[in-house]
């Protein structure tokens, strides 16, 4: 008796284990964590690896679609293989028989033939348990091997300061008080792109100049001021109305959990050009960012401070212009 008593517990302590392992990947990432936005055409194409930030998570919520104009076809990345799909055992095809062989199990249970009546018994399940994770981790060596195989080597480019020397002094108006252009941003070396659609790490097709680089620091501040004091018209003026969307987006979820995201001390630490292109009348450039800030999440009714502090982040940035206009965020990408 006691037997079947326990049958139907160990049935909810498995479904209830499986679900917060769903609810752990589901809120794996806080506040403004998770990539998002635009990059034109090459939205669906990882970016150049750089020094800064050798590799970028792909844009998890973007309003691109790959079949409209422009819009690049879904890479082949190894951010979004096969391999790194989220989820338990690795989502796709394996994720589905494992939840599969899963669910065979507890309705066994609930049915009184044990957890493995639903699926053949101990041995078999145990087997082809194993007989799947061995072919995950030789898919897994396979690919790293195929990785290493077809990526350049990394090589430095010239520093910004060389590159624009003579050309003036940006140092001057260099926010943040950084000591100019040259002691931030350089030019990466390596690519970490997709063959389909290579660029050489640092590629500029548009031309920029100290004045671009300074301005690309000086929204990187104005942007986390402004979502630090949840200031909608000043991220307005800074983003492009899909950045906006996402970051209103996430002060909501703030509001309703009765907290504050306060971003303060902003500080760029190391800058590094991607890429820059143009679509038609619009300039693209695509900028890793290692920065140091002050971010705190802050009880909204009393202050007091929930976690958080003195910190770093590496994001890559994408800047957008129409030809002509002002540099505005098109997207953010977690490194």
């Amino acid at each position: 008796m006691t037997r079947f008593r326990l049958r139907p517990l160990l049935a909810l302590c498995a479904i209830a284990a499986t679900l917060t392992l769903a609810l752990t990947d589901a809120d794996a990432r806080a506040g403004r964590g998770g990539s998002f936005g635009s990059r034109g055409s090459q939205t669906f194409s990882a970016p150049p690896s750089t020094a800064t930030s050798p590799t970028a998570r792909p844009l998890e919520r973007t309003m691109t679609q790959p079949g409209q104009p422009g819009a690049a076809r879904p890479s082949a990345s190894p951010s979004g293989s096969f391999f790194n799909r989220p989820g338990f055992m690795g989502g796709g095809f394996l994720g589905g028989m494992f939840a599969g062989f899963l669910g065979a199990g507890l309705f066994g249970m609930l049915f009184g033939h044990g957890l493995m009546g639903g699926i053949g018994g101990f041995g078999s399940i145990l087997g082809l348990i194993l007989q799947i994770a061995l072919v995950v981790i030789v898919g897994r060596l396979l690919w790293s091997w195929w990785q290493r195989r077809n990526q350049p080597a990394m090589a430095g480019g010239p520093n910004l300061r060389d590159s624009y020397s003579g050309a003036g002094s940006p140092n001057s108006g260099s926010p943040m008080g950084l000591g100019g252009l040259g002691s931030s941003f350089g030019l990466g070396g390596g690519s970490g792109a997709p063959a389909a659609t290579a660029r050489a790490s640092g590629t500029d097709e548009v031309g920029l100049t100290p004045d671009d680089f300074n301005t690309f620091e000086r929204l990187l501040g104005e942007v986390e001021a402004a979502y630090g004091a949840e200031d909608l018209g000043r991220l307005r003026r800074v983003g492009t109305p899909e950045v906006v969307s996402y970051l209103s987006e996430d002060l909501a979820e703030n509001a309703s959990k009765g907290v504050v995201n306060k971003i303060s001390d902003v500080k760029l630490l190391q800058g590094d050009l991607a890429e820059a292109w143009r679509e038609g009348n619009t300039d693209y450039a695509t900028v890793a960012l290692r920065y140091a800030l002050n971010d705190q999440t802050v009880e909204r009714d009393s202050g007091k401070v929930l976690q958080g502090g003195p910190t770093e982040a590496t994001e890559t940035w994408t800047f957008m212009r129409a030809r002509g206009g002002h540099w505005l965020v098109s997207a953010i990408q977690q490194a």
